[in-house]
C-alpha cells in the first residue's frame, strides 16, 4: 500500500495557491483567470482560496506586490554602485536578468493591472524605479552643470528605454542579454556625455521663429478694406489675381554670422571640455573598477580557502565517521562469531549429553531384562 499523502501546512497552501495562480495570469491575464480554475489546478475546493485570499482580487494583489518588491529590489541593488556608468549598466543588467528569469512575473506586471488589485499598473513600478534614478541623476547634473531640475524627466526618458526594451525583448531573445544591456548603455551614456548644459537655438533658427511668429504682409495683397471689383453680369466673374512667387528668407545680416559663430565656437569648446571631463571620468573609472576588481579578487581567493577548510574539514569528518562504522562492523562481526561458536559448543554439549542419556538408558534396560 502507498503511504497516504502528507497534509499541507496553512502556509504552504497559501505559497501553492501563489505560485499556481501566478502562471494562470502569465498565461491567461487576470480576466481570464477564474478561482474554480485556480482551485481545480491546486487540487482544492473554492472556499479554500477564499479563505485564504478572499478572491481571485486578493491573490492577483499579492501576485503582482511580490513581482513589484523584487525588481524593485534588483534594480535598487544595482544603483548602490559607486560609477553612474556601473549604475546604469548594472541597472539595465537587472531588469534584462528579471525579464529572463521571471518571464511570468514580467509578463503580469506588463499588463494593465485590473482596478481591483489595488497595487497600480506597470506605469506606476515605472515611476517608482525613475524616482530612484532621479536622485542619483540629481547628483550627477550639479557636478556636470545641469539644471537639476530636469532630472525627473531624464530618469523617466532612461527608465522608459530601459523599460520597453525589456518589453521587446521578453518575446525575442536575441542577442543575449548582456548584448542588450550594452547597447542600452552605449545610446545612453554615450548621448548623455554630449548633452549641452544650456542648449538654445542658433542666432539664425532664433531669427527665423521670430519672424514665423511675426509675419509680415505681402505688398502685392490689397488691404482688407479696399475695394473689390464689381460685377457687371451673371457671367462675368471677379478677375482672377495671379499667385504671388514664394518669398525667400532674407540673407543673414553680419551680427547674425557674428552670433552664429560665436554659438557654434561655444558649442565645440563645450563639447571639448565635456570630452575631457568625460575622458577624466573614464580614467577615474577604470581606476576604481581596477580596485574593486583587485579586491573582489581578494574576497574571492578568501572565500575559496575558507571553502576549502571547510571542505577539508568535512571530509575528515567523513574519513572519521567511516573508520568509526568499520570498527563497529568488525565489532559486531567479532560478536556475530562468539555468538556463533557459543552456539556450536552448545550444540555439541546438548548432543553429547544425548548420547550419553541414550547409554545410561540401554545399560539399564540391559540390566531389567531376565538372563536366559
Amino acid at each position: 500500500m502507498s503511504e497516504p499523502r502528507r497534509r499541507m501546512s496553512g502556509k504552504e497552501r497559501r505559497e501553492q495557491l501563489i505560485q499556481i495562480s501566478r502562471t494562470l495570469f502569465a498565461e491567461k491575464g487576470f480576466d481570464g483567470t477564474s478561482v474554480e480554475e485556480i482551485a481545480a489546478t491546486a487540487n482544492v475546493s473554492k472556499p479554500v482560496v477564499y479563505e485564504h485570499f478572499g478572491g481571485k482580487e486578493g491573490v492577483y494583489a499579492v501576485v503582482i506586490d511580490r513581482e513589484m518588491q523584487k525588481l524593485l529590489s534588483l534594480v535598487t541593488e544595482a544603483l548602490s554602485a559607486s560609477h553612474s556608468l556601473i549604475k546604469l549598466e548594472r541597472a539595465a543588467l537587472a531588469l534584462l536578468a528579471y525579464v529572463e528569469e521571471n518571464s511570468e512575473g514580467f509578463r503580469i506586471l506588463v499588463r494593465d493591472s485590473h482596478a481591483a488589485s489595488g497595487t497600480g499598473t506597470f506605469a506606476s513600478l515605472i515611476n517608482d524605479i525613475a524616482s530612484q534614478v532621479e536622485d542619483v541623476m540629481v547628483d550627477e547634473f550639479v557636478e556636470r552643470g545641469y539644471d537639476p531640475k530636469l532630472a525627473p524627466m531624464y530618469a523617466q526618458m532612461l527608465v522608459g528605454m530601459v523599460a520597453l526594451t525589456g518589453q521587446w525583448w521578453l518575446d525575442v531573445r536575441r542577442p543575449a542579454r548582456e548584448e542588450v544591456a550594452a547597447h542600452l548603455v552605449n545610446l545612453a551614456w554615450n548621448g548623455l556625455t554630449g548633452l549641452d548644459p544650456n542648449p538654445r537655438l542658433t542666432a539664425a533658427s532664433r531669427g527665423l521663429e521670430h519672424r514665423l511668429a511675426h509675419p509680415q504682409p505681402r505688398p502685392s495683397e490689397p488691404h482688407p478694406s479696399g475695394p473689390r471689383p464689381r460685377a457687371t453680369g451673371p457671367e462675368q466673374k471677379e478677375p482672377e489675381e495671379p499667385e504671388p512667387p514664394p518669398e525667400e528668407s532674407p540673407p543673414l545680416t553680419e551680427k547674425e554670422i557674428r552670433e552664429l559663430e560665436k554659438a557654434r565656437e561655444r558649442e565645440l569648446k563645450n563639447q571639448e571640455k565635456l570630452r575631457e571631463r568625460e575622458l577624466k571620468e573614464q580614467e577615474k573609472a577604470r581606476e576604481r573598477e581596477r580596485r574593486e576588481a583587485e579586491k573582489l579578487a581578494k574576497d574571492l581567493e578568501k572565500i575559496r580557502l575558507r571553502e576549502q577548510r571547510e571542505l577539508e574539514k568535512v571530509r575528515e569528518r567523513e574519513y572519521r565517521e567511516q573508520q568509526r562504522l568499520l570498527r563497529e562492523q568488525e565489532k559486531a562481526r567479532e560478536r556475530e562469531l562468539r555468538d556463533l561458536e557459543k552456539a556450536r559448543l552448545k550444540e555439541a554439549r546438548a548432543a553429547g549429553d544425548g548420547r550419553r542419556h541414550a547409554s545410561s538408558v540401554d545399560t539399564g534396560r540391559e540390566k531389567l531384562e531376565p538372563s536366559e
